[in-house]
């Protein structure tokens, strides 16, 4: 059986400010856009993409957004982990935006090389250098 990952689904409450990170910061491409949600991927992997997409297709209270926003806030909902060849370069380039940094650079005692950023939703967005 030959199986690989097609898409994954990301959280946006806000999908203007979502796709602006994914393609603007990120530098991948839009794929698909509609009104409650937008494919993104990486330039070169038509294969592989990110949806990104409110959490409820029906209307929340104001209490259910706050819950939400405060679980996302503490990295319990979207987390992504990308590959890059250069973390320091990816790290520098991403924080020069503003965005929002969770982790600087770092040597884990397992061996991998990361960083990590949150999206403008609240998703963990972790890069590694491979």
């Amino acid at each position: 059986m030959t199986l690989s990952i097609q898409a994954s689904y990301l959280p946006a409450d806000d999908l203007e400010a979502s796709v602006s990170f994914y393609r603007d910061i990120l530098g991948f491409e839009v794929r698909d856009e509609g009104p409650l949600h937008a494919t993104v991927g990486p330039p070169g992997q038509p294969g592989t993409s990110l949806v990104l997409r409110p959490l409820a297709a029906e209307e929340l209270t104001d209490e259910e957004r706050a819950t939400i926003a405060e679980l996302m806030a503490k990295g319990v909902h979207g987390i992504i982990v990308l590959s890059t060849p250069d973390l320091i370069d990816t790290f520098d380039r991403i924080q020069a935006t503003g965005a929002d940094v969770v982790q600087e650079p770092v040597r884990q005692s397992y061996g991998a090389f990361d960083c990590s950023f949150r999206d403008p939703a609240g998703n963990l967005v972790r890069f590694e250098e491979r």
